[in-house]
């Protein structure tokens, strides 16, 4: 298939469905916890970046909207979605499955999520899905838990809820994507990982509707894996007590997150690379931090 644009918009519908559910799930444990919290969405558009073909610098590139709430239970948590397209620059094309130089567009629907927490026994997450066409048409995405106080059994559990997504649709897709996480979360220069992993897959390749079908299917019971299992996560541990060194013991753990996102994180790049909204890039950042 050479136009994937019915298909990208399902793809746009599902992922703003899946916000509005999240955001919801996210809004009641607020509530719960005694919080008036609630989601804050910014609409943007997308604007034409230096490199781009000229053609493809009109208004019409897309935009998304940026989601943000700050609560008692979650101190920082984003949910965005955006749908993009135009013209990859040419130095920048090369680096893009499908793309190049002489092929430089591109289509981009996506969810991505990262939710900072107030107490430090309830885990960081992060979660992203994503659709993108150039010359190829693929789906990647994932979810990791990112703790500063680790715990075994909040890790067994999402592990689990990841493993039950991947094995309705794939009987290798576990394994493959757990040990995918494991290297791409990865701090070199820490030699540390960023957390305690999850599952990350990228370049699931759609050459006909039977393979995008397939591949959507897979995408949305991650999403909904995520939506089962970290709300529960969060509600296990966010009345627990804790002292300042595991406060202190947060705040060095952001660093490393923010260290990676910065450094290493393809999304983030692509994001800068392609004319995204700045703060809805960046919202992955924790609202405070700190470094030796």
């Amino acid at each position: 298939m050479s136009d994937w644009a019915p298909q990208t918009a399902r793809a746009k519908t599902a992922f703003e469905g899946l916000r509005d559910a999240i955001c919801a799930s996210f809004e009641g444990i607020e509530a719960e916890a005694g919080s008036f919290a609630s989601f804050a969405y910014t609409p943007w558009s997308r604007e034409a970046v230096a490199g781009e073909a000229s053609e493809n610098s009109g208004p019409e590139t897309g935009g998304g909207t940026r989601g943000v709430m700050k609560g008692l239970v979650f101190e920082k948590v984003g949910v965005n979605v955006s749908t993009v397209h135009g013209a990859l620059a040419k130095d920048f094309a090369g680096s893009i499955n499908g793309a190049s130089a002489d092929a430089p567009r591109f289509t981009a629907t996506g969810l991505s999520l990262v939710a900072h927490m107030a107490n430090p026994h309830v885990p960081a997450v992060h979660m992203n899905l994503r659709f993108l066409t150039t010359t190829k048409a693929w789906f990647g995405g994932g979810a990791d838990l990112n703790p500063p106080l680790p715990r075994d059994e909040d890790t067994a559990d999402f592990h689990a809820a990841m493993r039950a997504a991947c094995d309705a649709h794939g009987a290798d897709y576990y394994a493959r994507y757990k040990a995918w996480a494991d290297e791409y979360f990865y701090i070199p220069h820490r030699q540390c990982h960023r957390g305690v992993g999850g599952i990350f897959y990228d370049h699931l390749e759609c050459q006909d509707m039977a393979q995008w079908e397939a591949n959507f299917a897979f995408t949305c019971a991650v999403g909904g894996a995520f939506l089962e299992i970290f709300p529960a996560l969060v509600r296990r541990r966010m009345a627990e007590g804790f002292t300042p060194a595991d406060k202190a013991r947060q705040l060095a753990w952001r660093g490393r997150y923010a260290e990676f996102n910065l450094v290493y994180d393809r999304g983030t790049l692509f994001g800068l690379k392609t004319g995204g909204n700045i703060d809805a890039i960046l919202m992955s950042l924790p609202p405070e931090a700190t470094w030796v």
